[in-house]
């Protein structure tokens, strides 16, 4: 499929080929749930934690006599029955990683590409470079091509007067080709794709 090449300047600048395989996929609502719960999940941090029976102060001194107290055969004050003691069964500092198989992986890049493409919010940019770092000069070019809360994908590398521009515009993220993600691809209205990043997605993808 054909897809139209624009400048920054909002010019078009040809036209590029996307591979069907890739940015022509039906929608599949299920596989960008997996692989954005797989994502999420690496994130957290799974430092939660609680005072379990040893890490909590007290005595381990039998409270009464075994028989004839009428009362419960209590031994440590530590656990988690009595006020100050442990807690049952608290969260332990863990990782919540699982693993994903790579085929599933690569299907949800390639359906949220897709997604894109066929709501019409994919943007392919000639270059994302710019030869000084103003925000302001960037702010004025992203209203002209009407766009909003943008995700940028550029090449192997990201131009790094482009990136200072766009650090400061809210809801405007810039990564390189190797940091395209489901999750942040979703998450913005428009994805923008420079002509490095459709061929090194094409090329990681196929």
């Amino acid at each position: 499929m054909k897809a139209d090449v624009l400048t920054l300047d909002n010019k078009k600048a040809g036209s590029v080929d996307l591979a069907e395989a890739i940015f022509g996929l039906p929608s599949r609502p299920d596989i960008l749930a997996r692989v954005i719960q797989w994502q999420l999940a690496k994130r957290r941090a799974g430092t939660h934690s609680t005072q379990r029976t040893g890490d909590v102060q007290g005595t381990t001194k039998r409270v009464g006599r075994q028989k004839g107290g009428g009362t419960a055969r209590h031994g440590s004050r530590k656990t988690n029955i009595f006020r100050g003691g442990a807690i049952g069964h608290g969260p332990v500092v863990r990782s919540h990683a699982y693993d994903l198989p790579k085929r599933v992986r690569a299907l949800g890049l390639k359906t949220a590409l897709s997604v894109k493409q066929a709501e019409g919010k994919l943007v392919v940019l000639e270059n994302a470079e710019m030869e000084a770092p103003k925000t302001k000069d960037l702010i004025a070019r992203f209203a002209a091509m009407g766009l909003g809360k943008t995700l940028v994908i550029d090449g192997a590398a990201v131009n790094e007067n482009f990136r200072r521009a766009a650090s400061n515009i809210p809801g405007v993220d810039v990564l390189p080709t190797m940091g395209a993600n489901v999750y942040d691809i979703v998450r913005a209205e428009t994805l923008v794709l420079t002509k490095d990043a459709v061929a090194a997605l094409e090329e990681r993808l196929s």
